[in-house]
């Protein structure tokens, strides 16, 4: 993994004490490296993050993890709005789905895996405060998308991943509201449909998903 060091001008402190107990995945959704580079670097954009990772696996550290990069924008999880605050955000170069989604290079997703573990051990992230841009933002984000490999990071314990639903009696609102979904979000079933159930994502509740996302509070606990 080569690490390469092109600072961003797009940060700030991290508020009110906050410390890191999140890690928040996206994609660029921009036609090249360069292209997405660029912007995370233009003041004018008032956009960064901490890391991008390039197709080929090399990874740009932006900001400082000590410092409050702006990826995440409007978006809530658990409860918490200041997303930016408590998080280190990983920028994906991606076209997109506005460009030609497509699937992550091994080489981007292994890059991926080793500068999360490296965060993981210089922060107590629980399995709960890893997530997708579209777990904290479902009305406005798509990203990682339903290629983004899941049950490859937590194969190598990056937060955890369902093998199988389990029976619940519990309301899919409220199972999504624990995992730690905006209640008020109206698309917060697709996100999680994409994120755990990407064959099929049309925003309706359905035993799967219930069943699934007991499980996955299960494997959080």
């Amino acid at each position: 993994m080569r690490m390469i060091e092109t600072p961003s001008p797009n940060f700030g402190d991290r508020r009110n004490g906050e410390t890191v107990s999140m890690l928040v995945i996206h994609y660029t959704g921009m036609r090249s490296a360069a292209e997405s580079l660029a912007r995370l670097c233009d003041p004018a954009a008032e956009v960064s993050a901490h890391y991008l990772i390039t197709e080929a696996g090399d990874v740009h550290q932006l900001v400082s993890e000590e410092k409050r990069a702006w990826h995440a924008g409007l978006s809530q999880w658990g409860g918490e709005r200041d997303v930016n605050s408590r998080s280190i955000g990983i920028e994906l170069q991606n076209l997109g789905h506005e460009f030609g989604y497509q699937p992550f290079p091994t080489a981007q997703i292994d890059s991926l895996i080793n500068l999360a573990k490296g965060i993981l051990d210089r922060h107590n992230i629980p399995a709960s405060g890893i997530v997708g841009h579209s777990d904290i933002a479902p009305d406005r984000k798509l990203d990682p998308g339903e290629l983004f490999p899941w049950p490859a990071l937590a194969e190598a314990d990056i937060g955890v991943f369902p093998k199988a639903g389990i029976d619940t009696q519990e309301h899919l609102d409220s199972l999504l509201t624990r995992i730690g979904y905006d209640p008020m979000a109206e698309n917060r079933i697709s996100a999680f449909q994409r994120r755990f159930r990407p064959d099929r994502i049309d925003g309706q509740p359905d035993m799967a998903c219930q069943r699934l996302a007991a499980a996955y509070l299960a494997d959080l606990s």
